[in-house]
């Protein structure tokens, strides 16, 4: 479990050497009791780990940079590739246009390169923006940003698709969260799609995306809470989390309304890792229940496949679950 003193920490992302984990995760000060105030106040840290439990701290690798870059107010979620003897992270860049009482956002997907997975520099010409064709931008609705973040990079072919956070610019306020899409041959040059799944699907929005082969089966990952459920699906008893759904492969078109909750949101940011023994296991953020923010990562929960090509929680294997919003000691740093 991953822990850090003065420090909330929630949505991370995983890029593993063959040796070793190294953990990307978002933090910040626990004197910011707001979640507003947390998002605008976030950094990248870095831990390692060769077990998925303890975790070793190495510390700040990205962080907002002010003026008017695209990363000027946070750096948000992401994932990190590997290709040609170079590490690649991408992340959201996050750009708030007011003062605190203001949640007027823009989110822009960024990068940038490591040859360590230890220092990162960032790669400035690489800029992936919503495309106002298919996609809500700011000020076009009533929504609060321009929802375009947590992007996950996977290799399908010759060929790099982008999963990203996004919303339709049609239909209902509450039900057009979908996941963007972006293509690329170099993971320079990234031509934004239309989205993969439709709105209607009972999600404002689908965050952190995964998509995973586990078994043979591809299987889609997303978050998201019982307030961001579309109303229809809140008034029919349905609360929210993390969700699975299967799909074709990566870069395929896919039914949102078939997902599957897989972990109430306790649990909150799942993501698929795989042990040493290459079994699935799920690690996410303990956000705790209703106003008790705990702000830590969770310990692997293992899963399995079930018979239609859903991810479950494995059976008979118990999984503690931190309550009260206190937080368990921290992992100790080298």
């Amino acid at each position: 479990m991953l822990s850090v003193e003065g420090r909330w920490v929630w949505d991370f992302w995983i890029a593993d050497d063959g040796g070793s984990y190294h953990l990307y995760y978002l933090n910040a000060p626990d004197s910011l009791r707001g979640e507003d105030l947390r998002h605008r106040n976030a950094r990248i840290d870095h831990a390692v780990s060769t077990d998925l439990v303890a975790w070793s701290l190495r510390g700040n690798v990205l962080a907002a940079v002010g003026g008017d870059a695209d990363d000027a107010t946070a750096c948000w979620t992401g994932c990190v590739v590997s290709h040609n003897g170079r590490w690649t992270m991408f992340y959201t860049g996050s750009r708030f246009l007011g003062d605190a009482g203001s949640n007027a956002n823009m989110e822009t997907i960024l990068a940038a390169d490591s040859t360590d997975l230890e220092s990162w520099r960032r790669r400035g010409q690489l800029t992936v923006r919503a495309d106002a064709r298919w996609y809500e931008v700011l000020d076009s609705s009533e929504w609060r940003e321009e929802a375009w973040r947590d992007p996950w990079v996977e290799q399908d072919g010759n060929r790099w698709v982008m999963y990203i956070t996004a919303r339709a610019n049609y239909g209902d306020i509450d039900d057009r969260g979908v996941i963007g899409y972006a293509t690329s041959n170099d993971l320079e040059a990234w031509s934004v799609q239309p989205p993969l799944s439709e709105p209607g699907s009972g999600f404002a929005h689908m965050e952190v995306p995964q998509v995973v082969k586990v078994g043979g089966q591809w299987v889609l990952l997303f978050s998201c809470p019982t307030s961001a459920l579309s109303r229809t699906l809140r008034e029919a008893g349905h609360t929210g989390g993390i969700w699975n759904v299967p799909v074709e492969g990566p870069g395929r078109p896919f039914d949102a309304s078939l997902a599957r909750l897989l972990h109430d949101e306790s649990l909150y940011s799942g993501r698929v890792v795989f042990d040493r023994q290459q079994r699935p296991q799920l690690l996410g953020f303990h956000a705790g229940m209703g106003e008790q923010f705990v702000g830590v990562i969770s310990d692997p929960v293992p899963l399995t496949l079930t018979s239609d090509g859903y991810l479950a929680i494995a059976p008979n294997l118990g999984f503690a679950r931190l309550e009260g919003g206190t937080k368990p000691h921290r992992e100790e740093s080298p």
